[in-house]
């Protein structure tokens, strides 16, 4: 699917006489700090940002879907060849075509896999934690279990740029948390032979990652719901998955929501964002450098300073206008930092731009103040901090050892980013031996009577009252 996303605004009459464009035209200008003082200000609605209409599209994914589900195999080329240009002779990326790619793959580029590879697994395996199993009472024993789920699909993009790093992100956990069976799926690509571009099925090699498929868009999580099989194909089918994860367009999310139930999926990822919070201490050429990276991604890529500094306002606007001019992907960045979803905030103290901060639960959010540190641990929503002048989002989007799938669109209020733990679940193992079961037994036939289920209660007795 193309990469089309439809804008809404999230802000208010209340704050639109502080959204133009004051400070140049390269992004726009608001200024909170006469604010502060409100108790029941919502600087959510305040500092508005882009968001996709996933509800418009619900319609337009639901037929694809249902195709796949209906026609298997013979749907995903048709939509192949509709969608990408692409017509397949295969659907799975053949083993030999795995190694071709890596064996391809520029030395240099393979060693920073590698190393980005040793340095998430490092971190995730230290998430893997271990079952717990508490004593309630004597002989009453309950466990939680950590199971890893049995089988996943991996969805990595490849339409504006391929994201051969998004491999890392979803498999490194997915194998740390013990999945026995992985699948992935990216957009086939003209130039590339109708195959996934040739860095992301090097990366599946380097991984082990050999069930690949040449997927893209709706198509793909309809086919990792509903699996297809087909002898016509070089493995003759694929298998449905319980689970999805990774990010992806518009019409990827829309399919995820649609078949949510079928599938369980890691989130709605919409587009990219960062916040960046930070006093006269910073360098401006640091803070534009990461506001135009972020923008890089997207044209709906949101990139935000909130700031007390009149003075390092005007100096990143200075730094954005002298820079974007010469960046590769020029148009994409200008659309991206003068739309509604990116802006420069004024904020009276840093105090008040924490509250705002936390209110915009960025996907990112770096702190560029004398006081990084402390402040970074004071944070509650965000999918990732950035502590201080030498933590770009960049470092985390390749090699910190952080994973960058994160929520987006303020979602990090309540959701965390992709880790082992989105690749667990937990499977509760009571034991009771009779002395503590009857020990208890008035309890539950209490609550059972309570709640109008006396064959709950009778059930216990059953045990108690043998002849």
């Amino acid at each position: 699917m193309t990469r089309t996303l439809v804008a809404a605004s999230r802000g208010s009459d209340r704050g639109a006489n502080r959204s133009a464009p004051t400070m140049g035209t390269v992004i726009r200008r608001i200024d909170l700090r006469d604010r502060s003082d409100d108790t029941d200000v919502d600087y959510r609605r305040l500092v508005p940002r882009g968001a996709a209409d996933v509800e418009a599209v619900l319609e337009q994914v639901r037929p694809i879907c249902d195709d796949v589900r209906r026609r298997g195999r013979a749907a995903l080329v048709e939509f192949a060849e509709r969608f990408d240009g692409v017509r397949l002779t295969g659907v799975r990326v053949s083993p030999a075509e795995l190694v071709d790619a890596l064996q391809r793959l520029d030395p240099d580029v393979r060693a920073a896999l590698e190393e980005s590879i040793r340095r998430l697994r490092r971190t995730c395996e230290r998430e893997r934690g271990a079952d717990v199993s508490t004593q309630v009472v004597p002989g009453g024993l309950v466990t939680q279990r950590l199971v890893p789920v049995q089988r996943v699909g991996l969805y990595v993009p490849g339409g504006l740029s391929p994201l051969v790093s998004s491999v890392l992100m979803n498999a490194v956990p997915a194998q740390v948390a013990g999945v026995e069976s992985i699948a992935l799926a990216s957009p086939p690509q003209r130039e590339h032979g109708g195959l996934p571009h040739s860095a992301i099925l090097a990366a599946c090699a380097l991984l082990g990652v050999d069930e690949v498929y040449a997927v893209g868009g709706a198509q793909a999580v309809a086919m990792f719901a509903y699996g297809y099989d087909d002898t016509a194909d070089r493995d003759g089918g694929c298998r449905p998955v319980d689970l999805v994860t990774g990010p992806g367009n518009i019409y990827v999310v829309a399919a995820k929501r649609l078949l949510k139930g079928v599938i369980g999926i890691d989130s709605e990822a919409g587009p990219t964002e960062i916040v960046v919070l930070a006093d006269e201490s910073a360098d401006a050429a640091h803070v534009a450098a990461d506001l135009i990276s972020q923008a890089e991604h997207d044209p709906m890529a949101a990139s935000v300073l909130v700031t007390p500094s009149d003075t390092l306002a005007a100096e990143v606007v200075r730094e954005l206008e002298a820079r974007v001019a010469d960046t590769k992907h020029a148009g994409r960045i200008t659309t991206a930092l003068t739309g509604e979803q990116s802006a420069i905030v004024l904020v009276r103290d840093l105090e008040q731009g924490q509250q705002v901060v936390d209110a915009y639960a960025g996907e990112h959010l770096e702190i560029q103040t004398v006081d990084a540190a402390e402040r970074a641990m004071r944070v509650r929503n965000a999918g990732a901090v950035f502590v201080g002048a030498f933590a770009p989002v960049s470092l985390g989007d390749y090699c910190a050892g952080s994973n960058h799938v994160l929520p987006t669109g303020g979602c990090a209020c309540h959701s965390s980013g992709l880790s082992v733990r989105s690749f667990l679940k937990s499977v509760q193992v009571v034991e009771y031996d009779e002395p503590a079961l009857r020990a208890v037994a008035d309890t539950v036939q209490a609550l059972a009577a309570a709640e109008d289920l006396p064959a709950h209660g009778a059930a216990v007795r059953a045990r108690l009252e043998r002849p």
